[in-house]
């Protein structure tokens, strides 16, 4: 059975609408002008338990929108939303027990105190006892590789610091659905790299369910092997990230080093050619048709050196976003 359920989700807003310049301005405040901007619009998923789903879409697609109607932030415009069993908009008890969520350009530690100190009063928000609340800190920061840094204020910590502390606070009281928005941002690579390992190594002990937000691809390759894909509101994609990728690059790019120039005639039966520079050339070859083609080049060709290359995932889904579909596969 499904955790997460969105049937038809909709959110709107209704904001003002003002022309520009003093005309604009006195009109605006004589006679305002509204409309209805759709953020989130007909979107319809199901998560189930233990699944880490990668949630992808450009500036303003809706993704953070979507999270905060999942999370019980905001109420929805329409559509049918189930969390936990919960409506999240009516913030039942059990509700807020069995979530988190975590934005990357949002803090709930206060500032001037060390985080242990946040960390108990959530434990007690949450009605845990003093010796558990200690027990699951304890294994927290050991996952996490945080030590004394929980007892220093959080104004003195790094930014990759204070991000585990924040997923610790988030992670206390065990929830069993985590949407994650952006947790990575602004983290150096290894700060990232830890983040990654740790949520990953999170779900497989707990088995708890991940909606994951962002820009960074390598969160998504590493954790997620489903993607939902967003473009102004509306999902255009739901399925496994590498089915995605086939279907946007069904071709490998083929590098070799020869003894000698070769000509693009002699190179073509192998496969596209996408570039030449004297001796090195650089070939686009069908999938299920690299092994053979390899073998063949290998026969007829003098190659001193052959590497294989997956299209770069980052550059795939940022022509996908651009273009705001995904074509149809040929029947």
């Amino acid at each position: 059975m499904a955790i997460v359920t969105a049937q038809g989700l909709r959110k709107s807003f209704r904001v003002a609408a003002k022309d520009p310049g003093l005309a604009g301005t006195l009109r605006h405040l004589l006679r305002r002008r509204w409309q209805d901007v759709e953020a989130v619009r007909q979107v319809s998923f199901q998560i189930e338990p233990g699944e880490v789903v990668g949630f992808l879409g450009g500036n303003g697609a809706g993704k953070t929108t979507t999270l905060k109607l999942l999370s019980g932030l905001i109420h929805p415009t329409g559509g049918v939303l189930e969390v936990a069993g919960c409506q999240p908009w009516r913030r039942q008890r059990r509700f807020l027990e069995a979530i988190t969520l975590v934005m990357g350009q949002k803090q709930q530690l206060i500032w001037d105190l060390p985080p242990l100190d946040s960390l108990r009063v959530n434990a007690a928000v949450y009605g845990i006892d003093d010796s558990e609340a200690r027990r699951r800190i304890a294994e927290l920061a050991d996952m996490l590789e945080l030590g004394e840094e929980l007892t220093r204020p959080v104004r003195k910590l790094s930014l990759g610091q204070r991000m585990k502390a924040e997923l610790m606070a988030a992670l206390l009281h065990r929830p069993r659905v985590l949407f994650l928005d952006e947790p990575t941002l602004g983290l150096d690579v290894n700060a990232q790299a830890r983040v990654r390992r740790f949520l990953a190594d999170y779900n497989q002990r707990t088995g708890a369910t991940v909606l994951l937000t962002s820009h960074y691809m390598a969160d998504i390759t590493a954790l997620c092997p489903r993607v939902l894909l967003i473009h102004q509101g509306a999902l255009f994609y739901d399925g496994g990230l590498d089915t995605l990728r086939e279907r946007l690059a069904p071709w490998r790019q083929v590098r070799l080093e020869l003894a000698e120039p070769v000509p693009a005639e002699r190179l073509a039966p192998y496969g596209e050619v996408e570039r030449l520079d004297g001796a090195a050339a650089w070939l686009l070859i069908g999938r299920d048709r690299v092994p053979a083609c390899l073998n063949r080049l290998l026969a007829d060709l003098p190659v001193l050196d052959l590497e294989v290359n997956e299209p770069p995932i980052e550059e795939l889904i940022g022509r996908l976003f651009q273009q705001g579909f995904l074509e149809e596969p040929p029947a």
